[in-house]
């Protein structure tokens, strides 16, 4: 992590994955979608209805797995006070939001032919909602104050703060009454869900992470650039 951790080495980094990670995900992301939406069967009870799945899934997966990333990378900027780290948790932040977002409106549309109306406050829809603001609101604080290194702080904890309502979505299902349905691909006693439907889910999910991986490397490294130029400037100024 410490090795990582230097610019110059992150920029090289970047500049390596972003190319292979782009590519990655553009193939993989077309793949799913075509196996979901033209080689995966219909649903028995919902019809072609069932296709939406093939996008929300994995938006929804990508909505948390980012959000825990970003806790995790909070965890490591407030420990090692790095700020590199608190670069890369800004740049991740917009990105996990727009998943979790698009995984609320693909579920909206998905819930209006199966449950009949495009909203309840269930325990699931409610705690991801829960989590798109704080997306908003981490991305809000590296604003809200003049001194950069506090918004930075405020941002970083309320990450690791926020991810309390990781679990809280996870087992939402279990725990209260819902109308959404409980887990089928992640369970200890194996995935419920036929391996037609259930591999479109798989590759699609793997095209997101690399693009979400692809676009956290690439405005990590345009705010290292930035502060570079920033910092170049202000030496200019001085001298």
């Amino acid at each position: 992590m410490q090795r990582f951790a230097n610019p110059g080495r992150f920029l090289r980094l970047a500049d390596a994955l972003i190319p292979w990670a782009a590519t990655v995900a553009t193939a993989l992301i077309l793949l799913g979608l075509y196996l979901g939406l033209c080689v995966a069967p219909a649903d028995y009870q919902q019809g072609d209805t069932v296709r939406i799945m093939y996008v929300h899934v994995p938006a929804a997966w990508m909505a948390l797995s980012g959000y825990l990333f970003l806790a995790v990378v909070s965890a490591a900027a407030l420990v090692w006070r790095h700020p590199l780290a608190h670069l890369v948790a800004k740049a991740a932040s917009p990105l996990g939001a727009a998943f979790t977002f698009l995984a609320l409106v693909t579920g909206s549309l998905w819930g209006r032919p199966t449950w009949g109306t495009w909203w309840v406050w269930d325990g699931r829809l409610t705690s991801v909602l829960v989590l798109f603001f704080l997306y908003l609101g981490h991305m809000a604080l590296y604003g809200a104050f003049d001194d950069e290194r506090r918004g930075q702080k405020a941002a970083a904890i309320l990450a690791l703060v926020g991810a309390v309502n990781l679990p809280i979505i996870k087992f939402s299902v279990d725990w209260w009454t819902t109308l959404h349905q409980p887990a089928s691909v992640f369970r200890l006693d194996g995935p419920t869900i036929d391996a037609q439907m259930l591999w479109p889910l798989l590759v699609t999910a793997l095209g997101f992470m690399a693009y979400f991986l692809a676009l956290v490397l690439l405005r990590a490294k345009q705010e290292v650039l930035s502060q570079r130029a920033r910092a170049l400037a202000l030496l200019q100024a001085g001298a």
